[in-house]
């Protein structure tokens, strides 16, 4: 199926959309791409970018998504690393990257102004010819190549693996299960996306809505009062914020959060990274109860799932197993832990193909036990099956021989009321290895001093954890999806230093 399309204020049928498909299909097929084949995109929002992810999942061709802000050097090593054969590029962004772009990679520009009405004839500048379409795939229900952001080294590629055909059809089912309650959105639904698409969880939710032959409502980036606005003008039923997104939102002036009727929204995803329980809750009080968590990974899918009603009950948990997913706690000696102990959680969603690094199969065995892996995610599971995550295992801080997670930490700083955001991690301590660091981000016009910071903190969790370094900033660095880069926080701490934890 094809979705139809409003972008900015163009209405695209089905039937434009998969013209433009079509003719994506063609031009890749005339620059000699096939089945198992990878293809590169570095697009803004845009009908070219959803088409180009119909063409490629139909034809089972693999695609890697591009952070359009990249530069040559990491476009490079990207191509490279992922074998992509072309590159389709929106012209605005050629000349920042044309010196990293191989020359073994064609280049297939797409036009920065789309035209539903004249899709059938607006040129492409880098194509002279097209070929046949490229046929359907029959092994690869899974299209996406996943850069993982990682914290030290390169990225790594992770590539599904063909499916063989007896299965194929039920890989499908099951594969639709599971984006079909993450997301919700069936035919009859309105989606609006206006994160960008080159992320994993992004890209999802635009694959399940063409999948389904959705209306999608495509923004070329987030504000705030416009959110507001196309939901009420387009009927949007369902949306996909981070929390981020929440909180501007949530400052806008409360006459303007009242003028806009809100009754069509049936569901709201968040599933880019984990939202602070004050600002979900003040989301549900607004929104009603239709913010939905899910918690996952480019490797492993998603594999819990939480309704709001589920998480006012369970404030804070991740959900509980999605579909036939399992969950696995394991301490430090390898063995799983009991219900309520807090160790490494390892994980499979069956509805997934099994997946590798590009290049990289030791990393790949590193993170394996009996089918199941993990990416470092510490937490447990209560007594009803709900998963709760306490914090990364590499952001997990050793003092004095004790562990510390800073996400608890971190949520007990959330609490006080001059504080919009905060980041804990570790520094370098010559006695006791390791000292707990706090980057925090005050509210517009509020004050908050380090020893006051400290004394709250006193009254609510042990010494210990307190941080003793404790630094204020206008605001956090952070990556597209509302995570914080605590990378960018912590490194000068450790310059000089040769350890990192």
């Amino acid at each position: 199926m094809f979705p139809s399309l409003v972008f900015g204020n163009q209405h695209w049928r089905q039937s434009d959309v998969a013209l433009l498909a079509e003719r994506i299909s063609r031009s890749l097929n005339a620059l000699g791409v096939k089945e198992g084949g990878t293809v590169a995109a570095m697009l803004k929002n845009s009908p070219s970018y959803v088409a180009t992810v119909i063409a490629c999942k139909r034809a089972g061709v693999y695609l890697v998504s591009l952070n359009w802000h990249f530069k040559a050097g990491e476009v490079q090593f990207l191509l490279e690393d992922s074998g992509a054969q072309v590159l389709i590029a929106h012209e605005d962004l050629i000349d920042t990257i044309r010196a990293g772009i191989p020359a073994q990679v064609a280049l297939l520009v797409a036009p920065l102004h789309e035209d539903a009405a004249s899709v059938a004839t607006q040129a492409w500048p880098a194509l002279e010819q097209q070929g046949d379409m490229l046929p359907d795939s029959q092994r690869f229900p899974f299209n996406a190549v996943v850069y993982t952001s990682g914290t030290t080294g390169k990225p790594k590629g992770v590539r599904r693996l063909p499916v063989a055909p007896e299965v194929r059809a039920q890989v499908d089912a099951e594969a639709a299960k599971v984006p079909g309650t993450v997301y919700g959105t069936t035919s009859a639904s309105v989606a609006l996306l206006s994160a960008p698409m080159y992320h994993s969880a992004t890209m999802s939710f635009v694959s399940h809505a063409c999948a389904v032959g959705a209306t999608l409502v495509l923004e070329p980036s987030f504000k705030a009062e416009r959110t507001l606005e196309l939901i009420a003008q387009h009927g949007v039923t369902h949306a996909y914020l981070v929390p981020t997104m929440y909180q501007r939102l949530l400052a806008l002036p409360a006459d303007v959060r009242a003028r806009h009727d809100l009754s069509t929204l049936q569901q709201v995803s968040s599933t880019g990274s984990p939202c602070a329980r004050e600002l979900k809750l003040r989301m549900i009080a607004w929104f009603g109860p239709v913010i939905t968590e899910a918690y996952g990974s480019s490797e492993a899918g998603y594999t819990t799932f939480i309704t709001a009603a589920e998480w006012l009950a369970k404030p804070g948990s991740a959900g509980k197993a999605l579909g036939s997913a399992q969950l696995l706690i394991v301490g430090d000696d390898g063995q799983a832990l009991a219900r309520g102990e807090i160790g490494l959680i390892y994980v499979r969603q069956p509805a997934m193909p099994d997946f590798t690094y590009i290049g990289r199969e030791g990393d790949r065995q590193d993170i394996s036990r009996d089918g199941l892996v993990t990416l470092g995610d510490m937490g447990f599971i209560d007594d009803d099956g709900y998963l709760f995550i306490c914090d990364r295992k590499s952001d997990m801080v050793i003092s004095g021989g004790v562990n510390i997670y800073p996400a608890e930490v971190e949520a007990s700083i959330l609490t006080m009321d001059e504080v919009s955001d905060v980041a804990v991690f570790g520094i370098p301590d010559a006695e006791f290895g390791e000292a707990m660091a706090a980057a925090v981000q005050l509210k517009p016009g509020s004050q908050l001093e380090p020893a006051t910071l400290q004394q709250r903190l006193r009254e609510k969790i042990a010494n210990y954890k307190i941080p003793q370094t404790i630094t204020f900033h206008d605001s956090l660095p952070r990556e597209d999806t509302g995570k914080i880069f605590k990378r960018l926080l912590r490194e000068p701490y450790w310059v000089g230093v040769d350890r990192r934890i």
